[in-house]
């Protein structure tokens, strides 16, 4: 069995809105870590930051495609090495036009690659739940500004 993290969720925006909210740092610290460094461009590395209370976890990552409105990816959750298969794991967000709106499938796979614990997939897992929800409320008051 493939041990991955899937979502699927609508969103009340055009692809194009959803893109720069899974993609741009400026949107991406609105619904998922706190601080963002990043170009989003493929092959570019950059950081992610959360802060918590015993201090800031910071998290590399690697954009592997940038492909507007389609498609966004990264590599991320591994040590100072460069990111590859065997020491990260990989997110997508696919973005499918639907009814005027965006089907946004999101994936997060790797997790068997280099026998990943489990307890980072479930730490995953719990943490994707928590965010995945807050793109959609987020993404429709975009754009639904005048």
């Amino acid at each position: 069995m493939t041990r991955s993290i899937e979502r699927e969720i609508r969103v009340e925006a055009t692809p194009e809105v959803v893109y720069e909210v899974v993609s741009s740092p400026e949107h991406l610290r609105e619904w998922w870590p706190d601080e963002v460094d990043l170009d989003p461009k493929p092959g570019a590395t950059g950081t992610i930051t959360f802060r918590q209370d015993h201090g800031n976890m910071v998290e590399p990552l690697t954009v592997v495609e940038a492909d507007p409105p389609r498609r966004f990816s990264f590599r991320w959750a591994y040590t100072d090495e460069p990111a590859t298969a065997e020491n990260s794991v990989l997110v997508t967000f696919d973005l499918i036009p639907s009814d005027g709106g965006t089907l946004l499938r999101f994936a997060e796979t790797g997790f068997d690659e280099a026998a990943k614990s489990d307890e980072l997939l479930a730490d995953h897992t719990s943490g994707w739940d928590y965010f995945i929800p807050r793109i959609t409320p987020y993404a429709e008051g975009l754009a639904n500004r005048p």
